[in-house]
């Protein structure tokens, strides 16, 4: 175990690396318009339709539709210039972020949907992109504190926006909601448009990559199969996706079986957020930072949210569901971290925008379909034994993941004793 977790790094990365910082604002921007939108769009999915699976499709759609997106946006993230491309993306979800206001009922519907996976396509592009520049901007000794940041950036704008998404869902209406996340796009640009650092090394000639998305993700494979490490870290975020279709499940507990409304699914996506929020700090400060200690804390990361999400069901009130909701994403948010930092160091710039958009589009085509699984399962059984049977798949991908890291620990141990010697 490390010492206690100290702010001093990230507080001096921040003040010292603007261009740093205004990637980390742009993030921040653009995550709190995200969730100020996806909490009134379930409510109201689940208000025109009343159904279970309709409110899962919503997240279904987030997911899948960057999934489907993910292995051509790492070939544009490795092409083109990254932050024009990272511009681009942004000033185009604008208008498509106004067309949720064009749902105006379950015929119209439709017209969401749409927009939900054309959103989706832009997500898939910016993120994978954005972690390919991060090792670009910051020193490699900084690389651990602007990754922390840049993870938790999700969790905080999760946890306000979550929570301000169903505040202003319920006093100033869904629309402001809307177009709240359309003007978050138009910050993330500005913001990013005054980067001046470069955020991709400079390609030789005839170095530029070719081929199209079979090509893009083979690359991505055989650079994995080749390290037991890297193939762990790969892994990580896809095992956890399994059992993440509770996720979904979040808004039929807090506007149903606890009865709060939009509130309460303010409430709990919310403490999702706060718990990704603090779980990359506190498993940078407890595990360190080298492969063996990524390793380790994910192993933690695992038991933390099977735990959490096995207990759940049983929750008295919104508030103790709530508490063990954070306790769940404190291991999801620590190990979304840890694995992309391992990812982040072991990868070569000129393929790893290539490497991310593999990462995310498995770990996005999981969650897509164990969110439409747990959409299924509430309205054929319950939520509860809907949340349980997402426990058991998340179970069983981690207990697959274990047992694979096992060599990639042992890899990791002895890199570490070479570097020793």
């Amino acid at each position: 175990m490390r010492g206690p977790m100290r702010l001093s790094p990230y507080l001096s990365l921040l003040r010292n690396n603007p261009a740093f910082g205004r990637l980390y604002a742009a993030q921040l921007a653009s995550f709190a318009g995200d969730w100020f939108a996806t909490v009134a769009l379930l409510g109201m999915a689940l208000e025109m339709t009343g159904s279970s699976t309709v409110a899962a499709g919503v997240l279904a759609l987030q997911t899948g539709g960057f999934a489907a997106a993910s292995p051509l946006a790492g070939i544009i993230a490795d092409r083109l210039d990254r932050r024009k491309l990272l511009v681009a993306v942004d000033l185009a979800r604008v208008p498509v972020a106004l067309a949720f206001l064009l749902a105006r009922g379950p015929d119209t519907l439709w017209i969401a949907f749409v927009a939900v996976a054309l959103l989706a396509i832009g997500a898939a592009i910016f993120e994978p992109t954005s972690s390919a520049s991060l090792p670009n901007l910051v020193e490699p000794e900084d690389l651990p504190s602007a990754n922390v940041l840049i993870g938790s950036a999700w969790g905080t704008m999760l946890a306000l926006g979550a929570a301000l998404g169903g505040l202003v869902a319920v006093t100033l209406g869904r629309d402001a909601a809307f177009v709240i996340n359309a003007l978050s796009f138009a910050v993330s640009a500005l913001l990013i448009i005054g980067i001046r650092r470069p955020l991709q090394l400079p390609r030789e000639p005839g170095h530029q990559p070719s081929g199209g998305i079979t090509d893009a993700i083979a690359t991505a494979i055989r650079f994995a199969r080749s390290r037991r490490t890297v193939a762990a870290f790969l892994l990580t975020k896809t095992s956890f996706g399994f059992g993440t279709g509770i996720v979904a499940l979040l808004a039929i507990f807090g506007r149903d079986v606890f009865g709060a409304g939009d509130a309460g699914i303010g409430i709990l996506f919310a403490a999702r957020g706060l718990g990704a929020l603090i779980g990359p700090f506190v498993a940078r400060s407890a595990m360190g930072t080298d492969d063996r200690g990524l390793i380790r804390g994910i192993g933690w990361s695992f038991v933390a949210l099977t735990m959490a999400y096995a207990l759940f069901p049983l929750a008295p009130g919104i508030a103790v569901a709530a508490v063990l909701v954070f306790v769940a994403h404190c291991g999801g948010g620590a190990q979304w971290s840890l694995s992309t930092l391992g990812l982040q160091r072991a990868t070569p710039d000129a393929i790893r925008g290539r490497v991310f958009s593999v990462d995310y589009g498995l770990v996005t085509l999981a969650i897509a379909l164990s969110t439409l699984l747990a959409g299924l399962l509430a309205d054929a059984v319950a939520p509860q034994p809907a949340v349980w049977t997402m426990v058991g798949l998340v179970a069983i991908a981690g207990g697959a993941w274990f047992a694979f890291s096992r060599h990639a620990l042992a890899e990791a141990a002895a890199a570490l004793d070479s570097q020793d010697r």
